[in-house]
C-alpha cells in the first residue's frame, strides 16, 4: 500500500503543469505534500518561454506584447502561453502562507498579469523588505536549504556509519583469525555483562577496546544494537569467511601442483572425535 502511494506522488510529481495558467492552486493540493509540490517547482525553476513569439493585444489603441527581457530583470516572473500572462513564481508557491488582505495581488497568482504597458506593476508586486513576495522568496530559499541541509547531514551519518562498521567488523576479524591460528575455543561457560570470563572471543575484544580508543567507541556496549558482531552465529559466519578465504590462498598456492590429504581422527578426553588434516604438495 505504501508502495503505491510513493508511485502515485512520483508520478503526480512528474506530471506538475510547467504553464503557470494551468496548474492547480497550491492550496488545491494535499497539506501533506504541498512541500514536495513545491520543491519539484523550485528545482525546475520558473516558467519561462524565451522562444516563444508573444502575441500582441491593443492597449488603449497601442499594440503591446510581454517583453522577454522582463525574464532578465525579475528572475521570479513567469509567463503562460495559454493566458498570454505573466505570473510570480515566488507568490504561486507559497501566498497561501499569509491571510487574505495581507497584500498579495491576484494578478500575480491566479488571474495573471497582462497590462504591458505599465511596466512598473511588475516592479512594484515586490514591495518593501516584509512584503508577500519577499517573504515568499525567503520561504523557498529555506525550503531548499532546508532539504539541502537534510540530505548533507543524512550523506555525513552514512559515511560515518559505514567507517564506524569496518572498525567494528576489522576488530571481529581480527579476533576470529587469532582465535583459529591458536586453536582457542571462542564460547565462554558465562558470557553475561556480569561474568568475570565471558569467553575468548568476548575478552579479546574487550582487550583490543581497551588499547584502541577507535575500536572502543563502536564495540560491545557502545555498538548499535543490530550491530555488535557477537552473537555465536555472527562468530560462525566470521569462521566460515576466514575459512573461504584460506582455502582461496592455499589452492592459489598450489598452482595446479600434485598434493596428497593425510587425515587422522581421534577421541578427546571429553570422548567428541577430533580430525586432524594435513596436505602435501608436490612442485
Amino acid at each position: 500500500m505504501g508502495s503505491s502511494k510513493e508511485s502515485e506522488l512520483q508520478d503526480l510529481m512528474n506530471n506538475l503543469p510547467a504553464d503557470p495558467g494551468l496548474r492547480p492552486q497550491m492550496l488545491d493540493y494535499d497539506p501533506n505534500i504541498r512541500d514536495e509540490v513545491r520543491r519539484a517547482y523550485l528545482q525546475k525553476g520558473p516558467c519561462q518561454p524565451k522562444n516563444h513569439i508573444f502575441p500582441q493585444i491593443d492597449l488603449s489603441g497601442y499594440d503591446r506584447r510581454f517583453n522577454v527581457k522582463w525574464f532578465d530583470e525579475f528572475g521570479w516572473l513567469e509567463y503562460s502561453i495559454s493566458k498570454d500572462a505573466a505570473f510570480c513564481f515566488y507568490c504561486y508557491l507559497f501566498k497561501s502562507n499569509f491571510k487574505i488582505g495581507q497584500g498579495c495581488s491576484d494578478a500575480f497568482t491566479e488571474m495573471g498579469f497582462r497590462n504591458w504597458k505599465k511596466k512598473e506593476r511588475i516592479r512594484n508586486h515586490i514591495g518593501g523588505v516584509g512584503s508577500v513576495h519577499n517573504q515568499s522568496r525567503q520561504y523557498c530559499i529555506d525550503l531548499m536549504n532546508q532539504k539541502q541541509h537534510i540530505q548533507t547531514v543524512l550523506g555525513k551519518q552514512s559515511d560515518q556509519a559505514r567507517i564506524d562498521y569496518r572498525i567494528c567488523l576489522t576488530a571481529s576479524l581480527d579476533c576470529v583469525r587469532f582465535l583459529l591460528k591458536q586453536g582457542l575455543p571462542f564460547r565462554g561457560d558465562d558470557e553475561s555483562d556480569t561474568s568475570n570470563n565471558r569467553g575468548n572471543y568476548l575478552e579479546l575484544l574487550q582487550f583490543l577496546a581497551d588499547h584502541d580508543e577507535k575500536v572502543k567507541a563502536v564495540v560491545l556496549e557502545n555498538a548499535p544494537g543490530n550491530l555488535k558482531l557477537i552473537a555465536p552465529t555472527i562468530q560462525k559466519d566470521l569462521v566460515n569467511a576466514c575459512a573461504t578465504e584460506t582455502i582461496k590462498k592455499i589452492i592459489k598456492d598450489m598452482d595446479g601442483a600434485f598434493f596428497s590429504l593425510l587425515v587422522d581422527e581421534s577421541r578427546d578426553v571429553s570422548i567428541k572425535e577430533q580430525m586432524a588434516v594435513n596436505m602435501k604438495t608436490r612442485r
